[in-house]
């Protein structure tokens, strides 16, 4: 008997039954594949990890290096398990020719190095998660290079400096776990021994990495302060292996946690969906079910014909949208196999979202039976004389048609009943708002991380052309250089001049850390504060997010630094948010200590009219040892990996959010249209026609989305702002205000979906001829 019902009713709402499954089904799919995405992600950073026997502390340094110092060191201290020092050469981008001879790399922002292979640990892997071995000749890759320029094995790649010219061909593409996301401004590039000498002699000045294997993971922050309380090679930042697995996964795990997002907001779509398709097809059953209890058919009985019918469909949607996962993962975890490799699938890539898919059918079951707790309310004396008790609730008061100031008796019908019906056309309301959230949200952020006001988050001032100068040799004589040019150039307007430096600092228990500082005005170039403002005299200092979080200070709490051998504290003035770095940087006014200077940054804007990129070509050949680029420049190139992906987001969330309008308005007015087949055809017997019909549903429809659109940009502009400053709260930056292009969000968006729901509800009216022979509760 169910299945002869079930069946039955399949076949009489086929559109609001596939409806309720896609729903269920998307909902699924992406749940599944975020969860698989996040298992993914896990496994294939442990094994990168694994394979390339990653380090659990590495200092940089840009200078000499007294091996016997390190390894007098390492004697002593019980940490350590290994320990290496890694040369690189570091070459300029100018002296840099990837596949076009004719193409110098001097626009680059990356640091690029030349290394190779290291033989203890931190091995450099190819693309099969092999440890790299290149010929004479040959030359490994970054993955970032890959992408960038599309590059295949074989391709060339020319070093030239003055007469000396070297030529390698690509021989594979290398993953790093150290330097691997584009977020990290340093890339390795791997040669043979053989050609690293001769690189070394011609090309470059050599920096160190040198790196510590502990004994125990647990140990690495003690192990870290020792280090740093140590007199050993400590010019540049230095980096612990959570900060590797951090700066590795954060773009891929933001994608994951939108992925969520969006899967839980379909779910919410879907249980508005289910709630108001079993609340109407009640209103319609009511006398069927008035005369099942009066023949003594129990509640449960009665229930469990409705319950089966939604067990089908969300069984059904779970387990294609665990199939369909299978497939459509591979599309998310794409950049995940890329830059870390495809990781032996264990149970896990499939276990967990199998259950998953298991607990939203679950959930899905149990909502359903909570709303069909309303059959107790229902007696079949009730039931028979048509009395709802489903909650039916006080009408609305109505307005005449005289007291307005319409002359279209349609559009006053369709607004009116709106009005009167408001809980009735709620559920569409909700829908939209949501859609409109999905698709401005990831547009807004978008665009913000893409406008170049974005440097504001990656702790710097807005500029026309950032130069840059790492810690070399004779690199004050040379920043001296820069400072003479830009002063005596009379197009520039402005600059200002930032030098970064390592400093020890006090922890509450008494140790030492190091602290980076940028040091400089800050007046010129002013950053963002969430707290508080700039440094202004030489007894405050700024702190990034990260760090004030980290070390749990605020503004007017005090620091304590070693500055020229004295302690010096420091009163925090602001705090700024910062994705660079690993989220962990200072500004401050005092003068710099000379000995610990890692690099020097210029910040300059230029005259009205002045063309940049000839500018920037011209500084690039006057200063050949320094990374010359623009605002624009410097946010695609250090976040691209990230705004690649978030664009991929951005675009399915679109497609959804479009597709579930589109159906949800389907669904709704075609049971809208069978819910009033009776007024319907009361309105056509004096004197309505078909036309006038239409026109009134398409009124509701623009009103109803019209007021999607306005709440749900509403809600994208605060919220939205929210959810987006809480997922950048992981990488540094967590009070992102949005860059909105407002034809974009506001007119282009809004009127794709403004089409697209009205177009759905006009073809819905088309239907109408279909009801004007059905009669309500079955008469």
């Amino acid at each position: 008997m169910i299945r002869r019902m079930i069946k039955r009713d399949f076949s009489q709402n086929k559109m609001i039954i596939t409806i309720l499954f896609m729903f269920i089904m998307l909902s699924s799919l992406l749940m599944a594949s975020a969860s698989s995405n996040v298992i993914t992600l896990l496994n294939s950073m442990d094994q990168l990890v694994k394979v390339s026997n990653a380090p659990h502390f590495v200092q940089m340094h840009a200078g000499e290096v007294n091996q016997k110092s390190i390894d007098s060191f390492v004697e002593k201290n019980p940490f350590v398990k290994k320990q290496q020092t890694a040369e690189m050469v570091q070459i300029n981008g100018s002296n840099i020719f990837i596949k076009k001879k004719n193409q110098a790399e001097h626009n680059s922002v990356m640091d690029i190095s030349f290394v190779k292979q290291n033989s203890k640990f931190d091995f450099l892997l190819n693309l099969n998660n092999e440890v790299v071995d290149v010929r004479k000749g040959e030359i490994g890759v970054p993955i970032y290079y890959m992408q960038k320029y599309n590059l295949r094995m074989g391709d060339k790649i020319w070093v030239i400096k003055d007469n000396n010219e070297l030529e390698f061909t690509i021989s594979a593409f290398v993953r790093d776990v150290q330097m691997n996301p584009s977020i990290v401004s340093s890339k390795r590039f791997v040669i043979s021994n053989k050609d690293f000498e001769r690189i070394k002699r011609n090309f470059g000045e050599s920096e160190y990495l040198i790196e510590f294997q502990l004994t125990d993971e647990n140990k690495i922050n003690e192990f870290e302060n020792l280090y740093k309380s140590s007199n050993l090679p400590q010019k540049g930042p230095s980096i612990t292996y959570s900060l590797f697995k951090t700066l590795n996964s954060l773009t891929d795990g933001i994608i994951a946690a939108v992925l969520i997002i969006i899967s839980g907001l379909l779910m919410l779509i879907a249980m508005l969906c289910i709630r108001f398709t079993i609340i109407t097809s009640m209103e319609e059953d009511y006398r069927e079910i008035g005369v099942m209890k009066a023949i003594g058919i129990h509640n449960k009985d009665i229930q469990k014909l409705y319950i089966t019918k939604y067990i089908v469909i969300s069984a059904g949607g779970c387990i294609c949208g665990y199939i369909l996962s299978l497939f459509v993962t591979k599309i998310f975890t794409s950049n995940i196999t890329l830059y870390m490799g495809a990781a032996n699938k264990s149970i896990l890539h499939n276990i967990v979202p199998f259950i998953i898919t298991i607990l939203l059918f679950l959930v899905v079951i149990l909502f359903c039976r909570i709303i069909l707790r309303n059959f107790r309310g229902i007696t079949a004396i009730d039931a028979l004389q048509s009395r709802d008790k489903l909650g039916k609730r006080k009408i609305r008061k109505s307005f005449s048609l005289k007291q307005t100031k319409f002359t279209n008796v349609n559009i006053f019908i369709g607004i009116e009943d709106v009005i009167k019906r408001f809980k009735l056309f709620r559920v569409l309301s909700i829908v939209l708002i949501i859609a409109v959230f999905m698709i401005v949200v990831p547009v807004n952020f978008l665009y913000t991380i893409q406008s170049p006001d974005f440097v504001n988050y990656m702790g710097t001032g807005k500029s026309d052309i950032r130069i840059d100068l790492q810690q070399t040799e004779n690199i004050e004589k040379r920043f001296k250089g820069v400072i003479s040019y830009v002063k005596n150039d009379k197009e520039v307007e402005k600059y200002a001049t930032f030098v970064t430096s390592t400093f020890k600092m006090v922890n509450a228990d008494g140790t030492h850390e190091n602290l980076n500082v940028e040091m400089g005005d800050f007046t010129t170039f002013p950053l963002d504060y969430i707290q508080g403002r700039a440094p202004k005299n030489e007894n405050e200092i700024a702190l990034s997010y990260m760090n004030a979080n980290e070390l749990k200070k605020s503004v007017g709490d005090y620091i304590f630094l070693f500055v020229d051998g004295k302690e010096k504290g420091l009163a925090i003035s602001g705090i700024y948010q910062d994705v660079t770095n690993g989220g962990k940087t200072a500004k401050a006014s005092f003068s710099n200590n000379n000995e610990n200077i890692l690099w020097y940054v210029v910040n300059v804007d230029m005259k009205p009219k002045v063309d940049l990129q000839e500018k920037v070509k011209e500084y690039k050949q006057n200063f050949s040892s320094a990374k010359i680029t623009d605002t624009n420049d410097y946010v695609t190139q250090t976040l691209g990996e990230t705004i690649k992906q978030l664009r991929l987001v951005t675009q399915v969330a679109i497609l959804i959010a479009i597709l579930i309008s589109v159906l949800i308005t389907a669904m709704f007015f075609k049971m809208l249209l069978a819910k009033d087949s009776s007024q319907i055809l009361i309105m056509k017997n004096i004197g309505f026609s078909s036309k006038d019909i239409r026109i009134q549903y398409i009124t509701r429809s623009i009103v109803i989305v019209l007021l999607g659109i306005l709440i749900g940009t509403c809600i994208a502009a605060t919220f939205g702002e929210m959810l987006v400053s809480w997922l950048g709260s992981f990488m540094g930056a967590a009070h992102i205000k949005f860059v909105v292009n407002p034809i974009v969000s506001y007119i282009i968006c809004p009127a794709i979906l403004f089409i697209s729901v009205t177009a759905t509800t006009l073809f819905s009216s088309f239907t109408m001829k279909q009801t004007n022979d059905v009669k309500p509760n079955g008469e």
